[in-house]
């Protein structure tokens, strides 16, 4: 087995309670990393030797970041609608099925493209794990072939079957079909399954609705994922603490019954509220509080949330500085909720810490603290650790 340190670490963030911070920092740091994870971690004058070296020269380094919220697999552009929206146009979400369009006229080979770019896209800026969501298919073989093609970047993948109703389509006749035929075909590639729970929207899904989708999904095998509280207040929280959902995504309508509910929920390990700051940078929407639900107790996340209509961006750097300058952050949490957030709204305890024994995805910053990753937004600081 071949061994390699790590050294040369300004400012190590491990998210181990036994270093120092709320991030379990270690200054002048160093780790060891043995088969492809983490096997020692510490000051670098108590590094053991090893068979290679790398010196990253009083650079930061921290947890690969964990994007737990995308949906990479689609055709077209949508570049027109953002800016009649930055125009003023309201975002309603029936943009939507024009990408569904786009999709499935494009061939695998298409889409294997792009999802490969922007995967690479991510990961040259220090991401390491994806989740990515079908939802641009909307009937049972399309939705089949975008969760087989994710898989092959991913294990976490999601059908969202239920991410809008087709124009023209009857509502119920749709809802059996997301709960009976199409699931059956998408659940093999499948290891999650969410739902656009938002009432006042024409396209997306209402309670008993959302209710019927994810209770079917569990009894398929699937972990729950929802899509609530978005474009105003709506059943979405609640309903994800209700069914043990892993997470809620984008959550920036909350009610105190619902912080309520969620600060509840997380004593015994319920939702993490992923939050999605790209979506209300390019919709020009008001942003959530991120500080209000970190201080009742919730677990947030940092995702991106990348897709062509709302929020075209694989950087999670840019993440961690909107939440720190829009959703009342401080420097620690948006790169806990990024790292480890991420992590544990996918139900992961390999990835998002450095901890001994978690796999060696390492994030190098350039800069001598993750402090910058905020303090200088729009800088290509962050890239994934490449140990050969």
């Amino acid at each position: 087995m071949t061994s390699h340190l790590v050294t040369g670490i300004a400012e190590l963030v491990t998210h181990d309670e036994r270093f120092a911070g709320p991030l379990g920092t270690v200054r002048g740091a160093a780790l060891v990393v043995e088969d492809g994870r983490v096997a020692w971690v510490g000051p670098a004058g108590s590094a053991p030797a090893a068979d290679r070296r790398t010196d990253v020269d009083g650079r930061a380094v921290l947890p690969g970041f964990v994007d737990s919220h995308t949906h990479l697999v689609f055709a077209g552009d949508r570049a027109d609608e953002f800016a009649q929206r930055m125009a003023g146009a309201p975002y309603t979400g029936g943009g939507i099925t024009r990408t569904v369009t786009a999709t499935r006229a494009a061939t695998d080979d298409d889409l294997r493209g792009r999802l490969g770019a922007l995967v690479a896209e991510a990961r040259a800026q220090g991401t390491t794990t994806l989740e990515v969501k079908s939802g641009y298919g909307l009937d049972v073989p399309h939705e089949e072939r975008l969760l087989r093609l994710a898989r092959e970047v991913t294990p976490e993948t999601t059908f969202l079957g239920a991410h809008v109703v087709p124009p023209g389509t009857d509502r119920s006749a749709y809802v059996d079909l997301v709960t009976g035929p199409m699931l059956a075909a998408c659940a093999p590639h499948a290891r999650w399954a969410d739902v656009f729970c938002e009432p006042g929207s024409p396209h997306a899904f209402d309670g008993d609705e959302s209710r019927a989708v994810l209770t079917a999904a569990a009894s398929a095998g699937l972990g729950l994922r929802v899509h609530g509280n978005q474009l105003g207040p709506g059943p979405g929280a609640r309903l994800a603490v209700e069914l043990g959902a892993a997470s809620l995504d984008h959550a920036t309508h909350l009610d105190d019954t619902d912080v309520a509910a969620l600060a509840d929920a997380a004593r015994h390990g319920g939702p993490v509220v992923t939050l999605l700051p790209g979506v209300e940078l390019s919709t020009r929407s008001p942003f959530p509080d991120a500080r209000r639900l970190v201080d009742a107790g919730v677990e947030v996340a940092l995702a991106t949330d990348c897709n062509p209509g709302t929020c075209f961006t694989t950087s999670m750097p840019l993440m961690v500085a909107l939440g720190v300058a829009h959703l009342r952050m401080t420097v620690e949490q948006a790169v806990r909720a990024a790292t480890l957030g991420g992590a544990r709204a996918l139900r992961r305890d390999d990835v998002g810490h450095l901890r001994v024994g978690a796999r060696a995805d390492l994030c190098v910053v350039d800069a001598p603290t993750v402090t910058h990753l905020a303090y200088r937004p729009g800088v290509p600081l962050a890239r994934t650790l490449e140990l050969r």
